[in-house]
């Protein structure tokens, strides 16, 4: 095609070529995601050829592209020109390299991308070329078939174009080793070294280099100086001025220099000169990461050496949001920055790193924590609550002195550039450094202004209030040294810092007589100080309103059994915490957007709790959100539904929507949710019968026919989209509440819902069996596609699929005997690196298949992998070593909170669906009836409200049920402890007992019940 040099002659090419002139745009194709408009044109009413994609967000996520076969063999080094222009407001650029048929693609990202009217020229080097999906083993860019240009849904959508043009290729030597720096005055560099300055140093390179920064070390203090670059040492521009230096060692950050020469000017006193590669300073985060490696341990973050951790402290809702780290440094809001303590005694800096930290919640369960350092003579308490009326976050220091004698402390403040989500966290928000560019302290609060998110965006101005004045306060430039000892003092109360990493400090000395105590708080954000009366009325409202939220479930249980009994409640707060509004939301930073399968599994768990509010409002949230034709959008954020086709979706909103009925009896909003439930049922019977086709029906397909067709939404198959078991157990879910909801509503279409389910259910199992033979398993796959194992995906079979008993006996407990297996070896085995405790939901289904003493062996297995355990929360990804670093997903994870609460909800109340009964104590074994026994109230099902009392009485279980629950198939209460049973009664009355355990059919009133075990 004209305007296109062909592709063999690229890998040889000494000068750029052009990949495309676009003086002919026919090859390229627009294509768009479901709502989104897309179409490539020649760039109108111009003489100069250039290709044009207009898009239209409209109000939706999503994304448009321009796409063509164009292939490209990649040597070893090379760079490519690309001229872009164009309208609208900020959204994401990518640029993506295909294989033919687009299964692997790597990519260069452009986040927050604004076009302009005149032409940006965007140069891409390998190093900017990532990885993004695929199976393939071999990621290394070698050759692909063809190139797209990509306009994201990003911060404003809407519509625009994105022009381009003159697109160049040309192939460079390889790098070769660089000359040692060479300074004309006043003296040789060795190596990358420049000794005994006395007047400007100029460094010359020999030829063009890439470097992340300098080193400056002098031989007395540098109060001044500028560092330059020029290409030709003529004309010059400066990288960066310091003011205010304090001599000793200098870590200059210069990220994305490349020049031939560097000059520093006012080098009067320069002893040494370190040059450092790009990859030192190539972000933020590498910069300070590479400074904390060699610092004295505790004068950074943990997180930037090694694996961290923290919990969320926010009001339900999330209006007020923060974060407290293991080691008691506080984030006072997304993003923010951070209040770290520090402790001085007798002149030496006491620091995380020189105490032992423990952690607890307020009565053990509610969302308010606490981080305790224990020192030798004294403590450090700080604890962190959400003020819902002030919209703003509350913290307390308290210091003690645990020793004989007085002694005389400093505790320091810090107002750090650092988040305690910590480098490692990113997805919707990389953790790590949080940019502070003034920082001032007016003799009341100390205002903290960072720069805005994106260019052009206005900064954001946040105070502290501290509820006593400090005897010290400062501000101090990084120049300065503010990052390598937080508690030495400033000299100045305002600094502007062009490296926005601003630090300060409030400081206190306090001396305290033996046991004697000695506090200290601030309210963190918002436009007025606070006094000592609103901070403890704002605590005592704080705990009262979260008890009375988590109080709807009782839960009396033995004393060893009492953290698993805070846990829940602790877990539901973590689900209302981590909510944004209707929207919930499975975190608050990585995982800051609002997925259909978290919401639906989190819905159920809070009705299980008595709280119906959050769920209904998002159900009404999520509802207008669906795609005209019925898809469900496997997520929605600000920027609208995403298009990204996830076939579990569909019956999980189908599953919200009836489960709200089901707990609530609101009939009148299950007939307002109708159209949409019906929409999304017709939408995934399309998908269904697209799979019914005769390919599908030949021996070696046969496990694919019926089926949801390939999607990604189990994230093991992010690579290449898979016939996942997750999403049809899902389906049937969908179809079975569908069928409901139309007999509920007296729907004309019932009949044809119920023969869809049937249809769909015979098509589901005959395609286990089909992939179990072509596969030579004996067990339930993860997908029918690969025949992989994934019990946890498997669980949905038994709840909320209800199929336990029509899969196959043998594989299912050949399934869930291999994971039982799996998870009790992790702890004496090292051929594992993390697991995500989603796996909590093989709790549940070892209570279904009747095996309690499984199901309390692998709970107290995962109760051990809270972190910290003290403060009753999941990471999404648990490593075998806690501190190798790592993403985790947040911390806590409200969608792993939720499958732990269901987890230990089955252990005293389920609904077995084909029978209509509720199944009770069938995860209860002798350690929860010792003692006084568990006395559980408030648990809500489906057919009413359930309350369990029920203790061990010699060789017998005395029980009493009550609550008003009315399933229609009655109660079915399995024998809890070792042995058999023999005789039983219900209120008095002798009864048999069943296989599978005393049936006791309801009704109104407290049933009474005693089993006794087989003599």
């Amino acid at each position: 095609m004209a305007g296109v040099i062909p592709v063999v002659l690229l890998a040889a090419a000494a000068q750029a070529q052009p990949l495309d002139r676009f003086d002919d745009v026919a090859a390229w194709r627009a294509a768009s995601s479901d709502g989104v408009s897309a179409t490539a044109t020649a760039v109108p009413g111009v003489t100069d050829k250039a290709l044009q994609l207009r898009y239209d967000f409209a109000k939706v996520s999503g994304y448009a592209f321009v796409r063509r076969t164009l292939p490209i063999t990649f040597p070893p080094n090379w760079e490519m020109r690309l001229k872009v222009r164009g309208t609208g407001g900020v959204n994401d650029l990518q640029i993506k390299f295909t294989d033919a048929d687009g299964t692997n693609v790597w990519w260069v990202t452009k986040p927050n991308f604004r076009p302009s009217a005149e032409w940006q020229e965007l140069r891409i080097r390998p190093r900017d070329v990532q990885f993004a999906w695929g199976p393939t083993t071999d990621k290394t860019l070698k050759a692909t078939q063809a190139v797209e240009i990509v306009v994201v849904r990003g911060r404003d959508g809407g519509a625009g174009t994105i022009e381009v043009d003159d697109w160049t290729f040309e192939a460079l030597p390889p790098p070769r080793p660089l000359p040692a720096p060479v300074a004309s005055d006043p003296r040789a560099i060795d190596g990358d070294r420049t000794t005994a300055a006395k007047g400007p140093v100029t460094i010359d390179f020999g030829g063009q280099r890439e470097l992340g920064g300098l080193v400056l070390h002098w031989a007395g203090a540098a109060t001044a100086y500028a560092i330059e670059a020029s290409d030709d040492r003529r004309r010059w521009r400066t990288l960066r001025s310091v003011r205010h230096g304090d001599g000793g060692g200098d870590p200059i950050a210069l990220p994305d220099t490349e020049t031939r020469y560097l000059r520093i000017g006012g080098a009067k006193g320069l002893a040494e000169v370190e040059v450092k590669d790009r990859s030192w300073a190539e972000t933020p985060n590498a910069f300070v990461a590479d400074l904390a490696r060699n610092a004295p341990r505790g004068r950074f973050p943990r997180g930037f050496t090694e694996q961290s951790y923290w919990t969320l402290v926010a009001s339900d809702g999330g209006a007020v949001s923060g974060l407290i780290g293991e080691d008691g440094a506080i984030e006072i809001a997304k993003g923010g920055f951070s209040v770290e303590p520090f402790v001085v005694e007798n002149g030496r800096t006491i620091a995380w790193s020189d105490v032992a930290t423990g952690h607890s919640l307020e009565n053990g369960y509610l969302p308010i924590p606490h981080a305790l350092w224990t020192a030798a003579g004294w403590t450090l308490d700080t604890s962190l609550f959400a003020d819902a009326d002030s919209k703003r976050l509350m913290a307390r220091w308290t210091l003690k002195n645990t020793g004989d004698v007085a002694r005389t402390l400093r505790l320091v403040l810090a107002v750090r550039p650092f988040q305690v989500n910590p480098p490692a966290q990113f997805l919707s928000q990389r953790g790590g450094v949080s940019p502070i560019a003034t920082l001032a302290w007016d003799g009341s609060a100390m205002a903290v202004t960072t720069p805005g998110a994106i260019a052009g965006d206005a900064a954001v101005t946040r105070r502290l209030f501290p509820l006593t004045a400090p005897a010290q306060a400062w501000a101090k430039p990084f120049d300065q040294g503010a990052l390598a000892d937080p508690a030495e003092p400033g000299k100045a109360m305002r600094v502007e810092d062009p490296t926005q990493l601003a630090s300060g400090g409030l400081a206190y000395d306090i001396t305290l007589a033996p046991g004697e105590s000695w506090s200290t708080a601030m309210a963190l954000g918002g436009d007025a100080s606070v006094t000592q009366a609103a901070l403890d009325s704002a605590h005592a409202a704080t705990r009262a309103s979260w008890q009375r939220t988590l109080g709807a479930v009782t839960m009396n249980v033995p004393t060893m059994k009492q953290p698993l009994a805070d846990t829940v409640k602790s877990a539901l707060a973590q689900v209302l915490m981590s909510r944004d509004g209707p929207a919930l939301k499975p975190g608050t930073r990585s995982y800051d957007r609002s997925w259909i399968r978290d919401g639906a599994m989190m819905t159920e768990t809070m009705l299980r709790m008595g709280v119906v509010a959050p769920g209904r409002a998002f159900a009404d949230w999520y509802g207008p959100n669906l795609f005209a034709n019925g898809k469900v959008p496997c997520c929605v954020d600000a920027r609208g539904p995403d298009p990204v086709p996830e076939n579990d979706s569909h019956g999980q909103y189908i599953h919200l929507v009836t489960d709200l009925y089901r707990y609530t009896g609101d009939k009148a909003a299950l007939e307002r949710d109708w159209p949409k439930l019906d929409a999304a049922r017709r939408y995934m019977e399309s998908l269904a019968q697209s799979e019914r086709t005769a390919a599908n029906q030949t021996p070696e397909r046969r496990m694919l026919y019926g089926l949801m067709p390939p999607s990604i939404s189990h994230e093991g198959y992010s690579a290449k989209a898979q016939y996942s078991l997750w999403d049809d157990f899902w389906a049937l879910t969908g179809y079975k509440d569908a069928a409901f909801a139309a007999r509920v509503l007296n729907k004309p279409e019932a009949a044809e819902i119920e023969a869809q389910r049937d249809r769909f259910q015979r098509d589901l199992h005959a395609a286990i069996a089909a992939a179990v033979r072509f596969w030579k398993i004996d067990y339930i796959p993860g997908a029918t596609s690969l025949g992989d194992f994934d019990a946890t995906s498997t669980t949905m079979g038994l709840d909320p699929a209800g199929e336990q008993a029509r899969l196959d006996p043998k594989l299912l407990a050949n399934t869930f005997d291999r994971q039982w297996r799996r998870v009790m070896t992790r702890p004496v085995s090292s051929d594992w690196s993390d697991y995500t405790p989603y796996e909590l939901r093989n709790v549940s289904a070892m209570v279904r298949l009747g095996r309690r003493e499984r199901a309390n062996r692998m709970l107290d297995f995962y109760m051990g992998d809270r972190r910290p355990g003290g403060w009753n929360g999941w990471a999404e990804v648990v490593g075998r070593d806690q501190r190798e670093i790592r993403f985790l997903g947040d911390v806590p994870h409200a969608w792993v909170a939720s499958d732990y609460t269901r987890a230990a909800l089955d252990l005293f109340a389920y609904v077995d669906q084909d029978a209509q009964a509720i199944v009770l104590a069938g995860g209860l074994d002798d350690d929860w009836l010792a003692e006084k026994g568990s006395d559980v109230r408030g648990l809500r099902t489906p057919y009413g409200t359930v309350d369990l009392a029920i203790r061990a009485d010699g060789d017998a279980v005395v029980a009493t049920i009550g609550g008003g629950a009315m399933p229609p198939g009655g109660f079915v209460l399995p024998w809890p402890l070792s042995g058999e049973a023999g005789r039983a009664t219900i209120d008095g009355k002798a009864v048999k007992i069943a296989s599978d355990g005393l049936h006791i059919p309801a009704r109104n009133g407290p049933i009474s019940v005693r089993m006794e075990r087989r003599r």
